[in-house]
């Protein structure tokens, strides 16, 4: 399957109004924003697991990140509440579940495959930093590839990103407009390298997951032969 797979184009999700696909595992459901592959993907997806599901154990070969929107995801290394960012580095393995049911941001094979570097951050407890007029973020992981934050727009700011080497945004909170298109929670926006970001946040402000830096080779599929 190949969604939103030219990344020399701006691409956009407004995942609330699309409807939830069933996955292999009964009570999983899952929204696609992008993908590259089958089941075995370079995937980026907004995945509910309904009270008292759960995911069999399997391994990341390509490493997974995840964010947590709704509810409490888990596994057994811990408790994700709302607001926990995790990064599962390639070669890691667990077996996801929830109790109450959760909602969670995932992206599948997009790391650098020589990382190791675990990392879980509950992101309500941080203080964010002040990087500019009307913006503040709370750092969540940088190498040389790619930085990833939250972060926090103060109401009716224009916010601007130029010279990226690629652009990814989820509306956590609040909402912004670019593009003179409305962007709400759980909304999803990816922008190719050297594209500018030119939004406003909106009456509310805006929280928002971004990830920049990412895109400067062009994706594939994970090989899986063999």
């Amino acid at each position: 399957m190949d969604l939103n797979a030219n990344f020399d184009e701006r691409a956009v999700v407004h995942s609330d109004r699309e409807p939830w696909v069933a996955s292999p595992m009964k009570g999983v459901d899952r929204r696609m924003l992008d993908r590259i592959g089958d089941e075995v993907a370079r995937a980026t997806t907004i995945v509910r697991y309904a009270p008292g599901s759960a995911f069999s154990a399997h391994t990341h070969t390509g490493g997974e990140e995840f964010l947590v929107l709704e509810g409490v995801f888990k596994d057994e290394h811990g408790d994700f509440p709302v607001g926990t960012y995790v990064r599962n580095p390639p070669t890691s393995s667990h077996t996801p579940s929830s109790a109450e049911g959760a909602t969670i941001f995932v992206k599948l094979w997009q790391f650098d495959m020589d990382d190791r570097q675990q990392i879980t951050i509950d992101t309500t407890t941080q203080t964010p930093q002040p990087v500019r007029a009307g913006v503040s973020e709370i750092p969540l992981f940088e190498d040389a590839h790619e930085r990833v934050r939250i972060e926090l727009w103060e109401p009716n700011v224009a916010v601007t990103q130029a010279g990226h080497s690629g652009f990814e945004a989820l509306v956590v909170e609040g909402s912004f407009i670019e593009g003179d298109e409305v962007f709400r929670v759980n909304s999803w926006l990816r922008l190719p390298p050297h594209t500018p970001l030119n939004a406003v946040s909106g009456p509310d402000g805006a929280r928002v997951w971004v990830k920049s830096g990412h895109l400067s080779e062009t994706p594939t599929a994970p090989n899986v032969g063999g």
